[in-house]
């Protein structure tokens, strides 16, 4: 006879990012020790004071980061 498998989703999922990733990940350490709080001051002069939020200039940061470090090129890619 085959079997099926009946999938129950659940509502909430006891586990965390922290908890997936080992120590010794290298985006792990590089978030410890890089600080882009200078991001913020550094981009301030190019948004406006009305209208909708945009994106988080350090996430922003992030993704670039993120894609040039992964040699990246496609932005339809980098956010999959």
């Amino acid at each position: 006879m085959q079997g099926k498998k009946h999938l129950i989703p659940q509502l909430f999922y006891n586990t965390s990012l922290d908890k997936l990733l080992p120590e010794d990940n290298f985006y792990r350490m590089l978030n410890s020790e890089l600080d882009l709080h200078f991001v913020y001051k550094a981009t301030s002069k190019y948004y406006g004071s009305e209208g909708q939020q945009s994106i988080d200039p350090v996430v922003l940061f992030k993704i670039l980061l993120v894609g040039y470090l992964n040699n990246i090129d496609s932005d339809r890619v980098l956010l999959h």
